[in-house]
């Protein structure tokens, strides 16, 4: 096929950037042609129409340059490169226009407003491996954040996917090769599938310049597989952007030995920053949590969620930031104020460094400096050595204040390259260019009049046409008065026209004002742009600076909105919370009240609780709880309860529900056994491990049989503080003296009626209540009833069918018979009780009849009626706690 020239142009783009869909400027249109116009008008759904060449026709299809945005975002979020070639020629030229890309958008390098999401981080990964190491460099060029990490020993694999699901990235560099690449790209199909994989051959060839380039000596890494996987993942940035990327001048190690470690699986089943049902934001605890303000604090919010630290000393500088804010009421409340008007000018900044900032982003920044002030006036009224440093590290930006305030006008357009955006009186030249194209007649009429004066021609005048532009002309009657600077340029038949220097010069501005004052505005933008450039590193800090202190605002909020408290940290392994409420659950249930739980754990006698009882009666919001409770600790929140001590835990993990990974073809069990292995390969005795109901995926002894052997070598071999909910009531055997204990959830039973107290008491079930929740399901009564008679059938031939034997009979613990409280009403509550002598199990019954019934909804009325400071409540405060007792107490009057 014969080719115009300016198809052989296009092809030749297109053979340059073949991986990328190709947006070819044409005039006023983005236009593509063969395989990119049959691609995008399916993925847009545009028309597709046909470009005739000798004969024949190219499809194609385009969008207009002004509008091509969308369409750009929505490609991009498909997971697709789209090259930018833009005409860089006159257009007016003869010949053909010079083209050319200006820039690559991809996943991970989109800069568009519209196409980002405030509340998460756009990610750029990279992976490189090297002697057995790995490194993974980062990147968000949309907030100038740069990073790096190092996985080494036998589980770098594993570490690198927990990190990559952190950062959920939608696109990743790959340097092949890769020893774990079918894992990756495992783990990439399963839970990140929008991931855009481009495999590199090889690293940079000029690692040192780049490093260089974007950090100073302080930030430098001297680990060569760093430098290399930098330099590299540098490289790719600067080739799809195609600007300067200064701001990208802080590399950060990413320590593992800093925060709490959360792996894959915990993340998921905690929905800590990211729902199950559809990977939302709602229904989270980060949703729970986020009073932020501002887009940088809401970033932030998420990291510290998912990075939860380790340090006491660090924790506790948050915590006394948020007690601070807790009890200053007047700061807290004017500090959210104020900070409603601050912008996310972390991306601010960005798009001024690589030019693609309009009028708009410059009064958005403006706006965000200007509130500084108020800012810091508020932290000099609190006290917290966190919120001092904090305001030490605001500075003020006055002059750039003042300048873009003189600059730009308060409501500009979209464009900088239109004009209309720079306030009269800022520039000289710019207001004689809008005096002359506003009053182009009233000047040409003054200038009429002004020669008229100095010649003393009274019929002369100045006119215009397309052929000569402006003209003085004069009637040859009065040509003997012309002065010698006239010149003439037409000789008419009753008058000559002339034209002056003066009226040359005037001409030039009045046909080229408009275009003269669109270059002037553009160019005082850019000029107070550089401005701005000199002083990104500073705004930078304190942007991070507000970020932090808008996170501890929203912690400050959250605890006095939910009622928490301040957790006491503590030593010694100990996590001891009392009245622990679920932070999501208590939300939901705004209706009713939320029972909560005692939590009491710890590396002796307190090691490992078997939480037996029926499924829908708590015990897995019971144990998510306490795992979030810890976690919410140790980023520095207040914690929904009446009171808690916690020492800090190294790691979480949790194995809760299960799901077929049919991507991988693995079963429910197969999961649910891999994510096991994890736990134990990994948990160390400063871990917190949540298992519920493991084995269950397989046969009876099967299951029963692994989930002891889980216990014991947990118990034996690691010393984790441990939550283990099971349905096997002959796991309760394990209970000792020396690390396990047992408990249940209480139920309320009345004829065939069954109530779940959502209760946690020390004993055992001996029931698990599945037909009755079979029943709430809503099964069909016959079916109801023939299993009721199956079951009957079952415990009747087969009283030990669901027993087993110890696996090593020195740890045989008798089991005690079923313990009943009777009340005066026909109905019971049953519980069991591990069997130890008599004296010992007549004194915890007797502690059940008398203690626990009163506070299974927490802490007695009449406690909490004595602990009430009536001076320093509130009307409303008052009334609100005189409606929760009268709710506990309607409630313990039906048990």
């Amino acid at each position: 096929m014969k080719l115009t020239p300016m198809m052989q142009q296009y092809q030749a783009v297109k053979n340059a950037h073949p991986d990328q869909i190709l947006f070819f400027r044409l005039g006023d249109f983005y236009e593509m042609f063969m395989d990119d116009a049959l691609l995008v008008s399916k993925e847009l759904e545009l028309t597709l129409t046909k470009r005739s060449t000798a004969g024949e026709g190219i499809p194609m299809c385009g969008v207009p340059y002004h509008s091509a945005e969308p369409y750009i975002n929505k490609l991009v979020n498909r997971g697709y490169k789209v090259a930018i070639c833009e005409q860089i020629g006159d257009p007016k030229a003869k010949g053909l226009t010079k083209r050319e890309v200006i820039k690559i958008v991809t996943p991970g390098t989109v800069m568009s407003e519209s196409a980002l999401s405030g509340n998460k981080n756009n990610y750029i990964t990279l992976i490189y491996e090297e002697n057995q190491q790995i490194v993974l460099a980062g990147a968000d060029i949309t907030t100038g954040e740069c990073f790096y990490g190092i996985y080494d020993g036998a589980d770098r694999c594993q570490l690198l996917l927990d990190e990559l699901y952190r950062l959920m990235m939608p696109e990743l560099l790959l340097i092949k090769p890769f020893s774990y690449e079918k894992q990756l790209h495992d783990f990439l199909d399963l839970r990140l599938s929008n991931c855009l994989v481009n495999e590199l051959d090889s690293v940079s060839n000029n690692i040192d310049d780049r490093i260089i380039q974007h950090f100073d000596a302080q930030n430098r890494p001297e680990n060569e597989m760093v430098k290399k996987a930098v330099a590299t993942l540098l490289d790719y940035v600067h080739d799809t952007v195609k600007t300067d990327l200064s701001h990208l001048n802080r590399l950060t190690y990413l320590d593992a030995s800093k925060s709490l470690f959360i792996d894959t699986y915990t993340l998921r089943n905690l929905e800590i920053t990211r729902n199950l049902r559809d990977g939302g934001k709602k229904d989270t605890l980060y949703d729970v949590l986020d009073f932020t303000r501002t887009a940088m604090g809401n970033r932030l919010l998420r990291k510290w969620l998912e990075y939860p630290l380790l340090s006491k000393k660090r924790i506790n500088a948050r915590l006394d930031a948020v007690e601070n804010l807790v009890n200053e009421f007047s700061a807290r409340n004017n500090l959210r104020e104020i900070m409603k008007d601050i912008y996310d000018f972390e991306r601010l900044l960005t798009r001024m460094e690589i030019g693609s900032a309009n009028a708009r982003d410059m009064n958005a920044l403006k706006s965000s400096l200007r509130v500084l002030p108020a800012v810091k006036e508020q932290l000099t009224k609190l006290s917290a050595s966190l919120l001092q440093k904090i305001d030490s590290k605001i500075f003020l930006y006055d002059d750039l204040v003042q300048l873009i305030d003189r600059a730009i006008v308060e409501d500009p357009g979209f464009s900088i390259r239109e004009g209309g955006f720079i306030k009269d009186g800022y520039n000289a030249e710019l207001d004689e260019y809008r005096n002359i194209a506003r009053n182009s007649k009233r000047l040409l009429q003054q200038m009429e009049e002004d020669e008229k004066t100095k010649t003393g021609i009274k019929s002369l005048k100045i006119g215009y046409n397309k052929v000569f532009g402006y003209y003085i002309e004069v009637r040859h009657s009065s040509t003997e008065k012309v002065p010698d600077y006239y010149t003439r340029k037409q000789t008419l038949a009753n008058a000559e026209r002339y034209i002056t220097p003066q009226l040359k010069e005037f001409e030039t501005k009045i046909l080229g004002a408009q275009e003269k004052i669109v270059q002037i505005e553009y160019n005082l933008f850019t000029q107070i742009r550089e401005v701005l450039k000199t002083k990104i590193s500073s705004i930078q800090d304190t942007a991070h600076e507000i970020a932090i202190l808008d996170v501890l605002v929203s912690l400050a909020q959250a605890a006095t909105e939910y009622n928490y408290i301040r957790p006491k940290l503590v030593d010694g392994g100990v996590i001891n919370i009392k009245d622990g409420r679920h932070p999501l659950v208590e939300r939901i249930l705004s209706r009713d009240l939320f029972v909560p739980n005692d939590t009491c754990l710890d590396n002796a006698q307190n090691e490992i609780m078997i939480i037996t009882g029926p499924n829908m009666a708590g015990k897995s919001t019971y144990m998510r709880q306490t795992a979030l409770l810890t976690l919410m600790a140790q980023i520095g929140s207040f914690i929904p309860a009446r009171e808690a001590e916690i020492c800090p835990v190294d790691k979480i993990f949790t194995r809760i529900g299960a799901s077929d990974d049919l991507v991988s073809g693995q079963s429910t069990f197969m999961v649910e056994m891999n994510e096991v292995a994890h736990i134990l390969k990994y948990a160390t005795k400063d871990s917190l491990v949540i298992l519920d109901e493991i084995g269950r995926g397989t046969s009876t002894y099967d299951g029963m049989s692994i989930a002891r052997a889980v216990i014991e070598h947990i118990r034996d071999n690691i010393g984790a503080k441990t939550l283990f909910a099971t349905h096997y009531h002959e796991l309760t055997d394990l209970e000792d003296d020396v690390h396990v204990k047992n408990y249940c959830i209480a139920v309320k039973e009345k004829g065939t009626e069954v109530t779940f107290l959502r209760r946690i008491i020390r004993g055992s079930a001996d029931k698990s209540y599945g037909i009755h929740v079979a029943k709430l399901a809503g099964l069909p009564n016959n079916v109801i009833k023939r299993a009721e008679h199956i079951l009957a059938d079952l415990e009747q031939n087969d009283t030990n069918i669901n027993k087993t034997s110890n696996v090593d009979n020195t740890n045989e613990v008798e089991v005690a018979p079923k313990v009943t409280i009777e009340k005066s009403e026909p109905e019971t509550i049953e519980y069991a009780q591990p069997k130890a002598d008599k004296e010992t199990h007549q004194n915890k019954l007797k502690f059940l009849q008398v203690a626990e019934m009163p506070t299974l909804f927490g802490v007695s009325i009449s406690v909490q009626l004595k602990e009430l400071d009536l001076m320093s409540m509130t009307p409303l405060d008052a009334m609100n706690k005189l409606y929760e007792l009268q709710q506990q107490a309607k409630q313990e009057d039906n048990l």
